[in-house]
């Protein structure tokens, strides 16, 4: 039970990516006041974990009702994590997040008041996108029991509860790591991800063909 937990979390921590989104809100919610800025950063990780949720819980049912067989399901989801690892690996992944942050900051200068920009874009879709999406429904779909079905949903809720701190201290949070200990660790957690990426698509491929 407890490895599962620990896999779990290492897993979603790194889709997640709770300290890359630190500076990526930190950025969007810069010009808001203190107050707004913790309600938005509150309401994200809400917003996001009722997604995330309800993709665990009824994913699945979702596939089936589709005709999309767990093990088909297994292998997507390992080639989008791939290139989700790809582009953390060479940090592509951070420059799409830096750009859309420039963008909405632009449409802020332009408005008397601060747009809320908890539900879009960092609730949708850059916590619960589809890389994060896709890693609850494969988890979830290799729970055997309710014990184990729980110690991938506690991952989960540790994984959103470390992104809510995160968020809310995320300007301290800049300051203190630094740009360059944040992109190695990035990167690192990047070639993990893709370890873990390439271990999904052995397991879909073995489920298909029976190996």
């Amino acid at each position: 039970m407890l490895e599962l937990f620990i896999s779990a979390f290492v897993t979603l921590f790194v889709v997640i990516d709770p300290p890359g989104c630190a500076p990526i809100y930190a950025g969007l919610s810069a010009d808001a006041p203190p107050r707004q800025q913790r309600m938005m950063a509150l309401k994200a990780v809400l917003v996001a974990s009722l997604v995330l949720l309800g993709f665990a819980l009824f994913g699945e049912r979702l596939l089936a009702a589709l005709h999309i067989e767990l093990d088909s399901f297994r292998i997507a989801g390992g080639i989008m994590l791939f290139f989700i690892a790809v582009d953390m690996v060479f940090e592509r992944r951070t420059e799409r997040r830096e750009k859309r942050a420039e963008k909405l900051r632009a449409q802020h200068a332009q408005t008397p008041e601060i747009e809320d920009i908890s539900v879009f874009p960092m609730a949708m879709p850059m916590v619960a996108g589809p890389g994060a999406i896709a890693t609850v429904m494969l988890l979830t779909g290799e729970a055997q029991d309710t014990p184990t079905l729980l110690a991938v949903l506690g991952a989960l809720a540790a994984v959103m509860a470390l992104l809510a701190l995160a968020l809310l201290l995320a300007g301290p949070l800049i300051r203190l790591v630094g740009a360059s200990v944040e992109s190695a660790i990035t990167r690192l957690l990047g070639v993990l991800l893709a370890a873990l990426a390439a271990q999904y698509v052995i397991d879909g491929v073995k489920g298909s063909f029976g190996l």
